[in-house]
């Protein structure tokens, strides 16, 4: 096979994995389900039955494949400025809540599949390598906090993130099984973020995040004025 005919084929795939993708991304958002039908995926986006397997292997491997085709998290992760460490957690953490914020229906199904294991080795969509790529992302951020003195050196940094972590698992679980409304989504695990890291704080940053914490109870304020929510599924 010359390299022409080589490069034309290998177009030709890369055009046909993008309607494949197009076609499950419209799928998910049109049925509230990750569970897709190959056959009705496969006619969605105009190829054969068995493309979809010959391309990707399983359903699975589609959708986990949708998911990294939305999250280009980590090239605009990559470009945020933030003029110190306590700006650039709080410009990650609205980056990242960003993605759902702008199409609830399309992740909370998603989240809905990540939140449902079914087996001691199942982890759902939350791949070993997008966990290690978010952990790492986060560790640094924390690293950087501790390095410009705005937490205390003698915490655990660990426990600092395991916190954060349980801030936005829990949040999470509310918004996907929609007992907390979209818009109240990024104020409230920003608020959470402030409260644990104000607890790990040293004065340098305990005055930066009392500033986030006023304005995420403001945002909060504006967007729920009847009342706070709360999630019955925990609390």
């Amino acid at each position: 096979m010359s390299l022409k005919d080589s490069g034309r084929r290998e177009r030709g795939k890369a055009e046909r994995r993008s309607r494949i993708l197009r076609a499950a991304r419209d799928l998910i958002r049109e049925t509230g389900d990750t569970d897709l039908s190959m056959r009705a995926l496969a006619q969605r986006a105009d190829v054969s039955l068995s493309t979809p397997y010959n391309l990707y292997g399983s359903k699975r491997a589609v959708v986990l494949a949708v998911l990294e085709d939305e999250r280009d998290f980590a090239d605009r992760f990559a470009r945020l400025q933030a003029t110190h460490a306590i700006g650039r957690i709080f410009a990650t953490h609205e980056l990242s809540f960003g993605y759902y914020t702008r199409d609830p229906d399309f992740y909370r199904t998603l989240w809905r599949a990540l939140l449902n294991t079914s087996g001691e080795a199942e982890i759902g969509l939350a791949t070993p390598q997008r966990l290690a790529q978010t952990r790492a992302i986060w560790q640094g951020l924390i690293r950087d906090a501790l390095k410009e003195g705005y937490l205390r050196s003698d915490l655990s940094p660990d426990l600092v993130l395991q916190g954060l972590a349980h801030v936005t698992g829990g949040a999470l679980l509310s918004w996907a099984m929609r007992s907390m409304k979209t818009a109240t989504l990024t104020a409230t695990v920003g608020l959470g973020y402030g409260f644990i890291l104000r607890g790990a704080a040293t004065p340098k940053g305990a005055h930066l995040l009392d500033g986030r914490l006023t304005a995420y109870q403001a945002m909060l304020d504006r967007a729920s004025p009847a009342g706070r929510e709360r999630a019955p599924e925990t609390l």
